[in-house]
Formats: structure tokens, sequence, C-alpha cells
């Protein structure tokens, strides 16, 4: 039994591993063992300079990532239905932000809100300011 446990443990420290490296997007299936949704999602956004929790069937969403795509931004992507425990992180990001709702996006540490906020910060020129564009 102890030896499984280590076995599950190395198994998910290089399937996240992998997860990491591989670029734009990902979906991690749960999160890692004995840490909370909200430590989760506060050591991603510290983590990451762009951090979208999202869902994949979102428009709203496909629009905030398709910005990203467009300032040439490579974020750290969320698909929240994709992961056994997107409702917990969803209710996580809802006790931070006070926004339950997808996208849900963080430029260095900061709340900047769902696709809305990121189109106008855009268009204002704010969002690239806070991205070091």
């Amino acid at each position: 039994m102890k030896y499984a446990a280590i076995a599950t443990i190395a198994i998910a420290s290089i399937a996240g591993a992998a997860a990491f490296t591989s670029g734009k997007q990902f979906s991690r299936q749960s999160v890692a063992l004995n840490s909370s949704a909200a430590d989760f999602v506060q050591a991603e956004i510290a983590a990451n300079d762009v951090v979208v929790f999202s869902k994949s069937y979102c428009p709203f969403c496909k629009k905030t990532k398709d910005l990203f795509d467009d300032l040439k931004v490579t974020p750290t992507i969320y698909e929240l239905n994709q992961m056994d425990d997107g409702a917990d992180i969803q209710d996580a990001l809802l006790e931070l932000s006070g926004q339950k709702t997808v996208p849900n996006v963080y430029i260095k540490g900061e709340h900047i809100g769902g696709n809305d906020a990121c189109q106008a910060a855009a268009k204002d020129g704010s969002l690239q300011s806070k991205l070091g564009l």
C-alpha cells in the first residue's frame, strides 16, 4: 500500500510537470494531493504572469483566449469543465475575486475580470501596459 501511494504521487508529479511544460493550454484532472482548490488557485496566480480560468465551450472564454493570441501572449489556461475539481476551483475563484463566471483572468497577480473587462482594457491600452507590451 505504501509503495502504491508513492507510485501514485510520482506519476501525478510527472503528469503535472508534463502539463506545465506543454505550452499554452492544458487541463488538470484534479488538484494535487493534499492541496485545496483555493491553494491551487492562489499558487497558479502567483506562479504565472497570465492565468485564464475558462470553460472549453464558452464563447466569451474563446474571445478572451483569441485576444491573448492576437497580442502574442501565452497565458496559462485552465478549462474548468475538463477538470475533476473544476467546480471547487470555480467556488474558490468566487471567494477570491467575487466573480464566479468565466473567463476569470489574472495578470501578474491582479484580478482583471472577465471577457468584457479584458476587451475594454485592450481597447484603452491598459491591458498591454499590464503585460509590458
